[in-house]
């Protein structure tokens, strides 16, 4: 069956399929980035308010500034932009069709019709997943990356601008100029103060060309924090099986865990659905619930899957099964994490470790190494660095990490241990190879990547301890490496 509006009526009765008349829906969020994670989670999270007959006037339209984004376009609106959603559980598995993304912005060069829908009055909310990296952040100092070639030409030519940022640039000054408000500007990707991080992109870039515009947007935009939390594997073959399996014929399922977290800090300038009452949490804790996700599952996933690439462990579950890289991360976050991690309301960092060891074993989630490993140059930056500072700080064990980033370092050499190369995984890719075999024989060239490390390799305490474990990985191999930490947890053998 192919699933589309028309069919939803023979859809199998275990699938739950919407219980709204979408035809009555009307767009009210800009969502910028449809890939998986969004549509898992909180794209979810408005469908199950839509079922209880709230935010119908709330509906999603879908955009993408990428020319791959075309691709995924066409095929959601081949299906009327609805979307399978399968649960895998060690228990069992269920899957309902999510329908509160009713339309996808064509994809095209200087972005009009984004602009357009973003100047509309009912747009009340624009949202982004553009994962980590795609903030224009300088991993170094975590200031605006004015120098990036996107930015410049944005800069020099704000009327068609090749960025999503660029684009509620123009929006925002349409709006302006009109006298219609402001809409809310809301990061949905996995950074420390995301909402701060996309104000800081929003408003320097809009300072580049036009500062009375960038000073009314900093006064009357609002740019939320919050806290998102679902693990979602990239879709494939095995993916689009279990959609057939159930019946459907969906070009772009997409699977998910059994566990979903969204914090949100209450921060509306144009009003806002009422995520809470379909299990999200709106609090003016949110900074905490981010470091506690960021530093210990973001930077667990970091932790586990460097040494997993190097030694051909092609899953995160898999990694969890290994005898010393399941060991590796309960006692980097037990000793080295949490540590540095404060409670939130019913969680204390140790349960946390506890929930994330059972979430990334879970064997029905087929979360690949390769994917978890991406774009290291920012998930490094942003979730490892970060503890390794407040741990020097603090005068406590760094040990461990250092061996996290000696891990990364040999990962980005670009061949694992069995001799397979390891396909191109970093924006900046060529550079760490480049660096990376350099270190092989002096490791400090590693740390000189100041982009990435800043400071960080004039302090002995983690030069020392880097120096150490690279050259133990590369004499005796990731495994002895490992198994020299889990055994003294100092230096290696």
């Amino acid at each position: 069956m192919r699933l589309s509006n028309a069919t939803l009526g023979d859809v199998p009765a275990s699938i739950r399929v919407p219980g709204y008349d979408r035809s009555t829906l009307t767009p009210g969020i800009v969502h910028i980035g449809l890939g998986n994670f969004h549509r898992a989670h909180q794209s979810w999270y408005l469908h199950r308010l839509m079922d209880q007959g709230l935010c119908h006037d709330w509906a999603i339209v879908g955009a993408g500034v990428r020319p791959n984004d075309a691709a995924q376009r066409e095929k959601l609106l081949a299906q009327d932009c609805l979307t399978t959603l399968i649960e895998l559980d060690p228990t069992g598995s269920s899957a309902e069709i999510v329908g509160s993304m009713i339309d996808y912005l064509p994809v095209e060069d200087g972005n009009g019709a984004l602009i357009r829908q973003m100047a509309d009055p009912a747009i009340r909310i624009v949202a982004l997943t553009v994962t980590e990296g795609g903030y224009y952040v300088d991993p170094a100092t975590g200031g605006f990356d004015a120098d990036h070639a996107d930015i410049k030409a944005d800069a020099a030519d704000p009327t068609r601008p090749r960025t999503a940022f660029g684009a509620m640039v123009a929006a925002l000054k349409q709006r302006r100029d009109a006298g219609t408000r402001p809409f809310t500007a809301q990061s949905c990707d996995n950074l420390q103060g995301n909402g701060a991080i996309l104000r800081q992109t929003v408003v320097s870039l809009a300072r580049l060309s036009d500062p009375i515009l960038a000073d009314w947007i900093d006064g009357n935009c609002t740019f939320p924090n919050s806290m998102v939390d679902c693990i979602v594997p990239a879709t494939g073959p095995k993916e689009l099986a279990l959609a057939r399996a159930l019946g459907i014929d969906d070009a772009v399922p997409v699977t998910h865990e059994n566990f979903r977290q969204w914090v949100i800090e209450d921060d509306f300038c144009a009003g806002r659905p009422d995520w809470n009452k379909a299990g999200a949490v709106f609090s003016d804790r949110v900074h905490d619930y981010e470091t506690m996700k960021i530093r210990m599952l973001n930077a667990g996933h970091q932790v586990i899957a460097n040494p997993g690439e190097i030694l051909s462990v092609e899953t995160i579950s898999a990694c969890m099964e290994h005898p010393l890289i399941g060991a590796f991360f309960r006692k980097i976050e037990r000793d080295e994490i949490a540590p540095h991690v404060k409670p939130v309301p019913d969680m204390t960092p140790e349960a946390y470790v506890d929930l994330i060891d059972r979430r990334f074993s879970n064997p029905a989630i087929v979360d690949t190494t390769r994917r978890v490993a991406f774009d290291g140059s920012s998930r490094h930056s942003g979730f490892i660095l970060p503890i390794i500072r407040d741990a020097l700080a603090a005068g406590t064990s760094i040990e461990g990490l250092a061996l996290v980033e000696a891990l990364w370092a040999r990962m980005c050499e670009g061949t694992r241990e069995d001799g397979s190369a390891i396909a191109a995984n970093d924006p900046f890719w060529d550079d760490l190879v480049v660096a990376a075999k350099a270190a092989r024989d002096r490791p400090r060239t590693w740390l000189e990547q100041k982009r990435f490390y800043g400071d960080l390799a004039s302090d002995p305490r983690f030069a020392d301890a880097f120096d150490r474990w690279l050259t133990a990985v590369w004499a005796d191999g990731a495994e002895a490496a490992l198994a020299a930490f889990l055994g003294d947890g100092t230096r290696p053998a």
